[in-house]
């Protein structure tokens, strides 16, 4: 199946779709380093999304106990239904993961911390995706997930060339580099190379929020920070969160951060202490 995706797309009539971000992974030794890094148990549920013609799901099936099949384009949708009429233990999501207000599986809700996420994801939905799973409950112990290249260095980079989307994904969980992957392991080749980022997701958050603070106080602040990339830090919250400089740059002092400072330079723990600072003065 692996080398017929062309022949198979034409004999639907179909093209990859530019909009939807379809290109279809091809090369047998990048999907099974995607499998091998999901470490699949035979009663794992797999969350997949972007299914497209089935080549990643056949895989995953193989090895796990449900695997739900999430695809949006609806002619995707009936050729995956013609080539996986043989596996029952998959089960296809016509729709938007990112409209789908609960995934089910077997009509049950998703385990809590009980699933894994695995999937192919266009660039502009990239950061989409991520916070649908990362930031809604129930959220899965893994995801194993193919981005962009420069998005997976993004994910897994550390101060100083931290950035809100490393902020946001190693709140949740622990990110690492499985694999590069060139852009002619697809079909078609993409403009640029992609990676393989692995997430280990724990049952709370990689950092302390002591005295009852709330995730959302967490990232307005961090949001805030970053709001203003080429700004030092005490100018970028007073103008992010609508404080007095010198009310901005005291809490600083108190958290033990350099006002002059930027925020692709602080760490989690730096970034909490922060909001800890803010809350109590």
């Amino acid at each position: 199946m692996i080398s017929s995706i062309p022949a198979l797309l034409r004999a639907h009539g179909l093209h990859p779709r530019k909009s939807l971000g379809q290109n279809f992974l091809t090369d047998p030794a990048a999907l099974g380093r995607i499998v091998a890094a999901a470490d699949l148990l035979p009663d794992d549920v797999v969350v997949e999304v972007g299914a497209g013609l089935g080549t990643l799901t056949r895989l995953l099936a193989e090895r796990a106990g449900r695997v739900v099949a999430v695809e949006l384009d609806d002619c995707l949708v009936k050729i995956l239904r013609e080539q996986l009429a043989d596996l029952p233990n998959v089960e296809i999501l016509h729709g938007d993961v990112l409209r789908i207000s609960e995934i089910r599986v077997s009509s049950s809700p998703l385990p809590h911390l009980g699933y894994k996420v695995v999937g192919n994801l266009p660039y502009y939905i990239t950061s989409a995706v991520l916070r649908r799973f990362l930031e809604q409950e129930p959220r899965p112990r893994l995801l194993v997930v193919t981005v962009q290249r420069e998005v997976a260095e993004r994910i897994v980079a550390h101060p100083p060339d931290m950035s809100l989307l490393a902020v946001s994904v190693q709140f949740y969980g622990r990110p690492h580099l499985v694999a590069r992957i060139p852009a002619g392991a697809f079909y078609p080749p993409p403009q640029v190379d992609s990676a393989v980022v692995r997430i280990e997701v724990g049952e709370q958050p990689t950092v302390l929020l002591a005295g009852g603070m709330e995730e959302a106080t967490f990232f307005h602040v961090v949001r805030a920070g970053f709001g203003q990339r080429r700004k030092m830090l005490r100018n970028a919250l007073s103008a992010g969160l609508g404080l007095p400089p010198a009310r901005v740059e005291e809490v600083l002092t108190r958290a033990g951060v350099d006002p002059h400072r930027r925020a692709e330079t602080l760490s989690l723990e730096e970034w909490a202490e922060i909001v800890r600072q803010l809350e109590k003065h």
